[in-house]
């Protein structure tokens, strides 16, 4: 079967920019919520999962070489508790084009509350709503029977009272799915591009965060279950330990309209640590539930040091 030229054409771009990518990657990271969890499976998994294979929109937020998996016409809508008074909303609609293609659009808005403004001396002037915003626009491709990719553009904008920045960024991404054997196997590459206006008065620019991850999911033939293993954040080892870039995930499926997920960040459990233990740091969990053309998923997580977080997901196929 013929694989589109353009497609081959993404992915040998992602071979060049990866690896400039990283190199890059020195000096401040900004627009860092774009790492934050938006999808409540991914959430339940771990927090950065890529290989699940699901009817599931959230997906495009995450790997949208998965979007091609999603029904026609999906709307979704979505929630993260951040932490305090930030709180991160979302929504999307994928529609499929042809038999084997999928064109999505998608939209996430880090709020964190009004806060004072002030000048130099502390007087306060007022007050504003500081937010990070990212707009993105997906198409993903059924290569073949096993093989989709995608890529996605994403516009990326900060608004802190009269400072903003915007930049341009692109995912990449690539799945390999075996139906027989529930075999699911990804690669993605987030977060490619670069700053167009700068957020501070001496023009100092921000990286984006870039990620390159790879994920593997195993469904079990005899039993409603299913394991995930996440690398993520391959191009940075200033650790040099393995384990801190591993995330484990475990579904459970008591029906076809039902998931139980539970998952483990090491990562995350190392670097939220405070006075040498975790809280809980690195552990989510998470459940779903589809009623005919309804969706809904919760998943609990923690991705700050002062708070956990609840994760929603909603969607509807009209």
């Amino acid at each position: 079967m013929r694989i589109k030229p353009f497609i081959l054409s993404i992915f040998a771009i992602l071979a060049i920019l990866i690896p400039e990518s990283a190199k890059a990657q020195e000096g401040k990271i900004g627009y860092q919520f774009l790492d934050i969890p938006v999808s409540a499976h991914s959430a339940a998994l771990g927090g950065s999962n890529i290989s699940i294979v699901e009817d599931d929109a959230s997906m495009m937020f995450t790997n949208a070489a998965l979007m091609t998996n999603v029904s026609d016409k999906s709307l979704l809508f979505g929630y993260n508790s951040y932490f305090s008074s930030a709180n991160i909303f979302t929504a999307g609609f994928a529609k499929a084009i042809g038999e084997r293609g999928t064109w999505a659009i998608g939209a996430q808005m880090l709020n964190y509350g009004k806060m004072d403004e002030t000048d130099e001396q502390g007087n306060i002037l007022g007050n504003f709503t500081p937010k990070d915003i990212n707009i993105q626009t997906s198409y993903s491709y059924m290569l073949n029977d096993s093989w989709s990719g995608a890529i996605t553009a994403k516009a990326i904008m900060s608004n802190y009272g009269q400072y903003k920045s915007t930049a341009l960024g692109a995912d990449l991404a690539l799945n390999y799915f075996d139906d027989e054997r529930g075999l699911s196997i990804s690669a993605v590459g987030r977060n490619l591009g670069g700053q167009i206006s700068s957020l501070y008065e001496d023009g100092s620019m921000e990286k984006l965060p870039f990620d390159l991850a790879f994920g593997f999911s195993k469904d079990f033939a005899n039993a409603p279950l299913r394991i995930s293993l996440t690398a993520d954040d391959m191009t940075h080892w200033d650790d040099k330990k393995l384990i801190n870039h591993l995330i484990f995930g475990f579904d459970i499926m008591p029906s076809n309209q039902t998931w139980i997920a539970f998952g483990y960040n090491f990562k995350r459990a190392n670097e939220m640590k405070v006075n040498d233990k975790g809280h809980w740091a690195g552990l989510s969990l998470g459940a779903g539930l589809s009623v005919k053309k309804f969706k809904v998923g919760v998943a609990w997580g923690k991705y700050h040091v002062s708070s956990s977080s609840l994760v929603l997901n909603a969607a509807y196929s009209l």
